[in-house]
């Protein structure tokens, strides 16, 4: 088993504290947040799904939005906009505070962010397909789409999220299948290591060495047997689930290792056979002496901090908006989120100098972005890292709004910083909507 790999924080940067007082733009902030975001949590939940809906209706993607409604064998964007839609509305259900955490499903949870993404995925290349044949025909025709009851099979490579999870159940059966041919007893130790065998030798999944969009999602997975070490850690939890085993785990340096539940944690590290329990899941990394887990031993494991569902959850998204970011920015090298945060003053650029980036990967960042805040409302740099996003897209009133929640709850020296900034998106903002009613040049202020 390969340990889970992750960063902590998303694309930080180390920001000098610039002294700038903006009154007029604090005073209205603080009013803001007093009179609209007493409760967060609730806010960002209904607001990213009203935020979801307006981009399922209008910003599939720059190039597709101008697309006509549906021509030939193609889908109809309705039949899209009801998936997107469905698909988030399912994530945040399942992810609900009002639920118990170990009443939620990561396997199901996983495949509705799957779904979102394979139906905007799908969107922008039948869009894209259409142009094209459009161009080579010269003619357009028009069709109904296809039925909205068949979505669902559509969403995940022809199957419906019932069948993805029966493939976990699958997997579960035949690790059962090995326990009856040897012949023995339930014991833990005899238990992971059918796990493992039925994972990682009979079916073949292993660890990508190239993270990339195949092996970040769930279904993809499953169907290709290779992926990123947070989501075989994500299969190993689950199938240990199906088989009344509880697999917890913990955040250690920049890796996250999972282990079975125990009240005895001395036996995790017993070696029988050449293997301790804690090896036997997670693999050769607690030999390697480069790795944390090297170090631990029963009493500093039980100082580690137990991840919840919904910590795996966010450590899965943190992971999906990295992935996307880098695809987005692959043209402007080492381009980071927080990079357009110097001294405003100092700064003669206007909206044009936005680097272009590659829309479909920055979208899906933002998508990705927006399911953790869902999680994790409270958390300053996670909302000005999407308010962030949001103006390299160039959608300058949202990143107004994110980047103001953000300036209410972060600490003074870096709402001090933001200041400026925002009061810059503010004037992009008009200048924006100056241009769209058919003005020239830009917008000067006394």
């Amino acid at each position: 088993m390969m340990l889970a790999s992750f960063s902590g924080g998303f694309c930080h940067q180390q920001m000098a504290c610039a002294k700038f007082h903006w009154p007029l733009l604090r005073s209205r902030v603080n009013r803001n947040v007093d009179e609209k975001f007493k409760n967060l949590t609730d806010f960002t939940a209904s607001t990213a799904m009203i935020k979801h809906k307006k981009r399922s209706r209008l910003s599939l993607s720059p190039m597709a939005a101008a697309a006509p409604v549906k021509t030939g064998d193609f889908s109809s964007p309705k039949f899209y906009q009801e998936a997107l839609t469905a698909a988030r509305a399912n994530f945040t259900q399942e992810i609900s505070f009002q639920s118990k955490d170990k009443d939620i499903s990561l396997a199901k949870t996983l495949l509705y962010i799957s779904a979102e993404d394979e139906a905007f995925i799908a969107y922008n290349r039948e869009m894209d397909a259409y142009s094209f044949q459009n161009e080579r025909e010269g003619s357009k025709s028009s069709s109904d789409g296809q039925d909205l009851d068949e979505k669902e099979s559509m969403l995940l490579a022809g199957k419906k999220i019932e069948d993805w999870l029966a493939e976990l159940d699958a997997i579960a059966k035949e690790v059962e299948v090995e326990l009856m041919s040897r012949d023995i007893g339930c014991h833990l130790t005899e238990v992971l290591e059918a796990v493992n065998k039925v994972l990682f030798d009979s079916m073949g999944f292993k660890r990508s060495n190239i993270v990339d969009s195949k092996c970040s999602y769930l279904h993809s997975v499953l169907s290709s047997k290779c992926g990123s070490a947070i989501l075989l850690s994500i299969i190993y939890i689950e199938v240990c689930r199906r088989l009344n085993l509880t697999i917890v785990g913990s955040c250690v340096g920049e890796d996250f290792l999972i282990w079975p539940e125990t009240g005895n944690p001395e036996e995790l590290f017993k070696v029988n056979s050449g293997h301790s329990l804690f090896g036997i899941v997670n693999g050769r990394c607690v030999e390697d002496p480069k790795s944390k887990a090297s170090d631990l031993n029963s009493s500093s494991l039980l100082g580690l901090d137990i991840a919840s569902n919904r910590d795996i959850i966010g450590i899965y998204l943190a992971n999906l908006i990295r992935l996307h970011w880098k695809r987005a920015s692959r043209m402007n090298r080492g381009l980071m989120l927080t990079s357009p945060l110097r001294p405003v003053h100092d700064d003669k650029s206007d909206g044009s100098s936005v680097p272009l980036l590659r829309p479909q990967d920055l979208r899906l960042a933002i998508m990705a972005s927006e399911k953790l805040l869902i999680l994790q409302p409270h958390n300053w740099a996670l909302r000005r890292d999407h308010g962030m996003m949001l103006y390299f897209m160039r959608e300058y009133g949202e990143a107004v709004q994110e980047l103001s929640i953000c300036m209410a709850f972060a600490p003074e020296e870096e709402a001090e910083i933001l200041e400026p900034f925002v009061e810059k998106l503010h004037l992009l903002r008009l200048e924006s909507s100056w241009k769209s009613l058919g003005h020239k040049g830009r917008l000067t202020v006394p």
